[in-house]
């Protein structure tokens, strides 16, 4: 695989494109989308431009990805950023343009279904950006989380390496969209634990790819945006997280089982295992369910990497997923993880 392009930066002033490949939410719930918005203007100095189907629910997947090629065929716009996730935006892909993508590499910003997005611009040779949806990191109630606004802040305006940090406060518990209420004022977090390191004995520097984990899953049955040369994947850095449907560490064991028999598990010299979260509004676990479950995921997560993938350095509980910072992570960019030194550096 040729060196992937990474695209030029916006910077303050800028027109940056706001989409909705996967679900219209911000048409359902606008609170957290319009304070993304404005904090996207007044924080960030980007005006956001919205395309038909950003706020619309239930459209097709031939209008999400002629909002794609929109924002990318278009020279005034500098960066796109989905709004948010959904279930639906691997029917998108079969609709894109690869040559209009290769021709007009922009830098995109999401995660969750955008893991879809995130792999067909790495099949392009495009690097993408792991993190930071409008409605999720930039609609947070009360303020940013400072560790997610300075890495998105590094992500979009700077070049160069950026070290990531363990959380100093984290947070997966969320409260409705729907009730005002919820953004008079900043959501509970709790101390963070620092990260987990499994064969922390080596220094591995290579290009990241991977994602939420159901959404690899479907993509590896549907076989898209997997390279049946898996030599491309050789040294390279594996991210893995799961969702707020929280996925049963048997379906986790079983996903990632399925990579190593396909070979592909094996070809990564390093795997970054996102925080899970342990909590949504639909499965409200005590404090003890949550440390239970997320001690049986990273238990399987490790039955399988025992199997396949014994001699890979892997990082538990880093910042990148569905828990609350999240750290922007280049998708086939460069990320140093330095085990003696207990340091992970990612290629802004």
């Amino acid at each position: 695989m040729t060196s992937p392009v990474r695209p030029p930066k916006p910077s303050p002033g800028d027109r940056v494109a706001v989409l909705s490949p996967s679900s219209g939410l911000p048409g359902l719930f606008p609170l957290p989308y319009e304070l993304g918005l404005e904090r996207l203007r007044e924080e960030y100095g980007l005006e956001p431009v919205e395309y038909p189907a950003t706020r619309k629910m239930g459209s097709t997947p031939e209008e999400r990805a002629a909002d794609l090629h929109a924002a990318f065929a278009d020279p005034d716009i500098k960066a796109v950023i989905a709004s948010i996730g959904g279930d639906d935006q691997i029917t998108v892909l079969p609709y894109l343009d690869r040559e209009l993508f290769r021709a007009n590499p922009k830098p995109f910003f999401g995660m969750s279904d955008n893991t879809n997005l995130l792999a067909f611009l790495h099949t392009c040779g495009i690097v993408g950006y792991h993190g930071c949806s409008v409605m999720c990191e930039l609609g947070r109630p009360g303020a940013m989380h400072p560790q997610t606004a300075e890495s998105l802040r590094a992500a979009l305006f700077t070049t160069g390496p950026y070290e990531l940090r363990p959380a100093e406060r984290w947070r997966d518990v969320d409260r409705d969209w729907a009730d005002p209420a919820t953004f008079d004022a900043e959501p509970e977090t709790r101390p963070g634990s620092g990260w987990t390191w499994v064969n922390p004995d080596r220094v591995v520097e290579g290009r990241s790819w991977g994602g939420c984990l159901e959404i690899v899953g479907w993509l590896l049955m549907a076989d898209r945006e997997v390279s049946h040369d898996l030599s491309v994947y050789d040294g390279g850095v594996l991210l893995l997280e799961t969702s707020e449907d929280m996925p049963s560490a048997a379906e986790v064991h079983g996903t990632i089982r399925s990579m190593g028999e396909r070979g592909l598990l094996q070809r990564f010299s390093a795997l970054l295992m996102g925080r899970p979260k342990t909590w949504s509004l639909e499965r409200r676990n005590s404090p003890e369910e949550g440390a239970r479950y997320a001690a049986e995921q990273r238990e399987a997560v490790l039955r399988a990497m025992r199997t396949y993938a014994p001699g890979a350095t892997v990082v538990f509980d880093v910042d990148f997923g569905h828990t609350d910072p999240q750290l922007v992570i280049p998708y086939g960019g460069i990320v140093r993880v330095d085990g003696p030194a207990r340091r992970i550096t990612v290629m802004y």
